[in-house]
């Protein structure tokens, strides 16, 4: 299994947490970082995107279909992300668009096996691979790489 942890990028002030959108800046962060992300994706992956609208604009720069899933929104937890992409043993690929702590606090986890707080900057991903050894039972966790827009050229 793959998941790609893909946080929103940069928003605006000033609105109901839910409406706020992104920034131009923004804007140019997650249209580099889909072009960056396009031709590394097969046709086997699941979109999963926070209702909230900074995040639905950061996953339209893929111009994939993705379905918007409360359990990827803000309030969202660690165990909560984990459980809904069924990490490790899904069969599809899932990048997940949504918020800080939970990125962060899943990053932590699948990297040290324990829990944490690691920072996800606006507009970047996490890329993990699970590998399970189903015979024995066992599975490891790779990161495969994390990139910010600004490294994404």
């Amino acid at each position: 299994m793959e998941l790609i942890l893909w946080r929103h990028a940069d928003a605006e002030d000033g609105k109901p947490d839910l409406a706020r959108e992104l920034t131009d800046k923004g804007r140019r962060q997650a249209s580099r970082m889909a072009k960056w992300l396009k031709p590394r994706l097969d046709d086997e992956w699941e979109i999963l995107v926070s209702p909230a609208v900074r995040a639905r604009q950061t996953a339209e720069a893929l111009e994939r279909e993705f379905r918007t899933c409360i359990t990827v929104g803000p309030q969202s937890t660690e165990d909560t992300l984990l459980r809904e992409v069924e990490w490790p043993a899904r069969k599809k690929n899932v990048i997940l668009v949504g918020h800080q702590p939970a990125f962060g606090r899943v990053a932590a986890q699948l990297v040290t096996g324990h829990r944490g707080d690691l920072a996800v900057r606006k507009g970047s991903i996490w890329w993990f691979s699970s590998k399970l050894d189903e015979e024995m039972g066992m599975g490891e966790t790779v990161l495969r790489a994390v990139l910010s827009p600004d490294l994404s050229d």
